[in-house]
């Protein structure tokens, strides 16, 4: 991965808008967070366009399409635009035992009685 900073918005827009970029896609949001990433490709380059509120603009080049899909995986999950998984090693039958330690001792007639 290549970085180089950008100072003007208007360059990485004139970037963007090329005719030879494609947008692959945009993470984040200028106006609901601080920064935004637009992942593009334009001929054999796999780009990051960063426009940020706080930080330094830079564009990011990647070296292959592995590279470039794992830094869009994680700015999504940076961002909290990644779908949610489960962990793998949850034991769901732990939830049903527990369930089975509470609901023991109690029954629909006892409560009935009481009122």
């Amino acid at each position: 991965m290549e970085e180089m900073e950008i100072t003007s918005w208007m360059t990485l827009d004139a970037i963007k808008k090329s005719k030879s970029a494609n947008i692959v896609e945009s993470v984040g949001n200028l106006q609901t967070g601080h920064c935004m990433s637009v992942f593009c490709v334009i001929e054999d380059d796999f780009l990051e366009l960063c426009y940020s509120d706080l930080a330094a603009n830079f564009l990011r080049r990647y070296e292959d399409r592995d590279e470039f899909e794992a830094a869009l995986d994680e700015r999504k999950e940076d961002v909290g635009e990644a779908p949610y998984e489960e962990p793998e090693d949850r034991d769901f039958d732990e939830d049903e035992e527990d369930e089975e330690e509470t609901s023991k001792g109690f029954s629909v007639e006892d409560e009935s009685e009481s009122y």
